[in-house]
């Protein structure tokens, strides 16, 4: 149902490092590179976009769950975020009142955003 989504951040080089980090643990990668706007996802075709803060005042986060092809990839996901300096907010852990087999782990990133890696497959 989502073609694409862009976030604003105030820092785009600080939140390329991250997102260059964690999203190679999910088998994302930079597709599109356009200096202030950059864009992640499985080739050819990005999907998640980071350009510049231009618009709207003050903070408002958001919520971005990326999924991981199984629970390996979300831990991979985690360590991988905090080397990078993430806020760790909840490590890799199943999550049932989701469902049964949610696996997620969230941190927060350069913006202060949310991200999470979710895999909805059993172990």
């Amino acid at each position: 149902m989502i073609d694409h989504l862009s976030i604003q951040c105030t820092d785009v080089a600080a939140s390329a490092a991250f997102y260059d980090a964690v999203l190679a643990e999910l088998g994302g990668t930079r597709v599109m590179d356009f200096g202030d706007v950059i864009g992640y996802g499985v080739p050819p075709m990005p999907d998640f976009w980071l350009g510049p803060h231009s618009t709207g005042e003050g903070f408002r986060e958001s919520h971005i769950a990326f999924t991981a092809p199984d629970r390996a990839a979300v831990r991979a996901f985690f360590v991988a975020a905090v080397d990078a300096g993430a806020e760790a907010l909840h490590p890799p852990r199943v999550w049932p009142e989701y469902h049964p087999a949610y696996y997620g782990a969230f941190v927060r990133d350069p913006d202060g955003n949310n991200v999470e890696a979710v895999c909805h497959a059993p172990e």
